[in-house]
Parts: structure tokens; C-alpha cells; sequence
């Protein structure tokens, strides 16, 4: 029987992307529930930091770990600590991302370069994670994984073609392992469309454009999409579910 039940207090996860955004959002959200979390970063150090600090003062246990998903030597040792630390792995948060501001129609900018630095991190990063993290999963016969991917990704309209490119293939990526990995194991992803974080500032005219007319006149918080990850972590009826949360755009 999965052991993944109904209670957060002293599960283990880990976070990717973790200081800012969806990322702290859910890590403070998993931390007030009594969670032991690893907070991956790989340029905010500080706001890792941060995120660790704010948990610990509350009593609960966390620690900051310095990895860039899209190499696998740094993934494999940041699990390796995570289950040297806390005994088990029980959950993956799949939200490290990168993107690039390139209007849709400027196809000159979107370079090797762009496409190869967003499928690292975007697309093999993810994979990276989840390959590490599964057979500790497996040994105890339990886990779930969240992938973060994004409305740009069923409609092709996002900050860049790439970048549309890669959630799409998050989307398909999460339903192939959710097969590959039951019933043990379920992975499911969620699906964000404009979101309130550091991506957009300066953007924010861009972000309203590409949201277009939203039925419930709202962006959604960094909190809103944590909301549903932690859903898609307890709700062991679910898997291979890609959740849209949007505010209507995609009606």
C-alpha cells in the first residue's frame, strides 16, 4: 500500500528552483506543513538562503542546495545529499525553468543556443531529476513528482517559441513517465498560465498581451500554483495529469 497519505509532516522533498516564484511559494507552503525540504537553486543563492531561514525559524528542516539541473554529475549529488541528510525521498517539484524574451515572429533570434540552453534546463533538466529520484522512490515503494510546465505549451503563445516548445514537450514527458513509473510512482504537471514573478518585470505589458481576455480578471499568484501542486503531491487518485491554471485564458 502507497504510503503518501493524506499528511505532509515529515515527508521529503525537493524543490527545484526553489528561492523564488512557484518554487518558495510551495516550499514555504510544504514547510508550514511540517515537510523536510531541499531547496535547489542555481543562480539565487540568497533567495535559497532565504527560503531555508524563513522554514527553519519555524522550527521545521530544510537546507539550500546548489545544482544546475541540466548537468546530471551535480542532479545525481544533489540527491545523494538529500537522502544522505533525510533518510528518503518522497516528493520531486519539478520548477526549475529558463526562458528567453524573443517576440514569436523573430525567428533570426531563436538560436542554436537559445533552444539547446532551454532543452537543458527545461526539458533534460527535469529528466535529469526524476531518473535520480526514482529508484530511492522505487526502493520504498512510494513518490510523486510535480512538473512545472505552462499554458504556452498547449498554445504555442508564450515568451518565445522555444521556450513554447519545451513545455510542450513537459506535457508529453510527464504522461510517458507516469506510465513508466506506476503504480508506485505518480507524476502529474501543472500547467500555469500568466503568473505575478521577477520573469515578467519589466514585461508586464507583454504578459497581459500574451494572457489575452481573462474570464476571471486575475493573474495568478506564485501561491495559486502552489495551491495545486501540493494537490497533485496528496491526491493519490491522480497521475499523468497535466492541470491548466489559468484564470479561463485557454477557454
Amino acid at each position: 500500500m502507497n504510503d503518501f497519505k493524506n499528511d505532509f509532516k515529515n515527508k521529503v522533498f525537493i524543490i527545484t528552483g526553489g528561492g523564488t516564484g512557484v518554487g518558495k511559494a510551495t516550499a514555504l507552503k510544504l514547510g508550514d506543513k511540517g515537510a523536510k525540504l531541499v531547496i535547489n537553486y542555481s543562480n539565487s543563492e540568497t533567495e535559497a538562503k532565504e527560503v531555508v531561514e524563513e522554514i527553519t525559524e519555524k522550527g521545521g528542516m530544510a537546507f539550500a542546495f546548489k545544482a544546475n539541473v541540466a548537468n546530471e554529475h551535480e542532479v545525481n549529488e544533489m540527491i545523494h545529499q538529500t537522502i544522505t541528510g533525510f533518510g528518503r525521498l518522497d516528493g520531486l517539484v519539478n520548477n526549475a525553468s529558463i526562458t528567453a524574451q524573443i517576440p514569436m515572429n523573430d525567428l533570426e533570434s531563436a538560436t542554436d543556443d537559445v533552444w539547446d540552453s532551454l532543452y537543458d534546463v527545461n526539458v533534460k533538466g527535469m529528466f535529469h531529476c526524476v531518473k535520480a529520484a526514482v529508484p530511492h522512490m522505487k526502493k520504498q515503494k512510494s513518490g510523486a513528482i510535480v512538473n512545472v510546465g505552462s499554458v504556452a505549451g498547449t498554445t504555442g503563445i508564450g515568451s518565445s517559441i522555444p521556450y513554447a516548445a519545451t513545455k510542450a514537450a513537459i506535457h508529453t514527458m510527464t504522461k510517458s513517465l507516469a506510465i513508466a513509473l506506476a503504480p508506485h510512482i505518480r507524476v502529474n504537471c501543472i500547467s500555469p498560465g500568466a503568473v505575478d514573478t521577477r520573469w515578467w518585470a519589466g514585461n508586464e505589458d507583454k504578459m497581459y498581451q500574451l494572457a489575452g481576455n481573462l474570464p476571471l480578471q486575475r493573474i495568478s499568484s506564485p501561491e495559486d500554483i502552489a495551491d495545486a501542486i501540493l494537490f497533485q503531491l496528496n491526491q493519490e487518485s491522480v497521475t499523468g495529469q497535466v492541470f491548466t491554471i489559468d484564470n479561463g485564458q485557454t477557454l
